[in-house]
């Protein structure tokens, strides 16, 4: 997998894909909206009014890779004891996370969108708003699997070591892949 962003001297970015990476791209995307959840109301969105003034959760996520997505906003929630803390992101929490969700949710569906027709590969070509929806469903997948992965900044090259026979090479072939197609992205729309 090499394909990576080129600038298209406007503001957006164009990348070719052959078929398995669109597959594998998707195929992450369509995972990642299943960790994110259905928006408010459940699968149709309910009524975009009560929407509006839904509140969400107050605990954070028990999967920690979705609770990388939707991390605490203060104190560290590996004490416990910072009940104070605690508090305070459980609040925070309840008056962010469905925005925030509604945000990576559209994230994910605008690069599964931007895809569709593309099962044999071809270009895909973004505009500027098309590649900051990309950016974030790109850090997104980053997010999770490097919760998955259990990766740490001391260790990332770490995975760079990994035997051929490690069930976690393919998954990291795909962290390193997004990030490659993240930066390239980043460095596409900045020329």
């Amino acid at each position: 997998m090499a394909a990576l962003f080129e600038s298209t001297g406007d503001g957006g970015a164009a990348l070719a894909l052959d078929e398995l990476e669109v597959a594998i791209l998707r195929t992450f995307e369509v995972q990642m909206l299943e960790l994110i959840g259905p928006g408010p109301g459940g699968e149709d969105g309910g009524d975009p009014l009560a929407a509006l003034f839904a509140e969400g959760p107050t605990e954070a996520p028990a999967d920690p890779a979705v609770a990388r997505l939707f991390p605490d906003a203060y104190g560290d929630p590996a004490k416990p004891e910072d009940a104070e803390s605690r508090e305070a992101s459980g609040e925070f929490r309840r008056f962010t996370e469905p925005d925030l969700r509604t945000r990576k949710r559209e994230d994910a569906l605008a690069v599964v969108h931007s895809l569709n027709g593309f099962g044999d590969g071809g270009l895909v070509k973004l505009g500027a708003p098309e590649c900051l929806r990309w950016l974030g469903a790109l850090n997104d997948l980053r997010l999770v699997l490097g919760s998955r992965l259990e990766v740490t900044e001391e260790d990332e090259q770490g995975l760079y070591d990994l035997p051929d026979g490690d069930d976690r090479k393919a998954l990291v072939v795909a962290y390193l892949w997004f990030g490659a197609l993240q930066e390239s992205l980043l460095e596409a729309i900045t020329d």
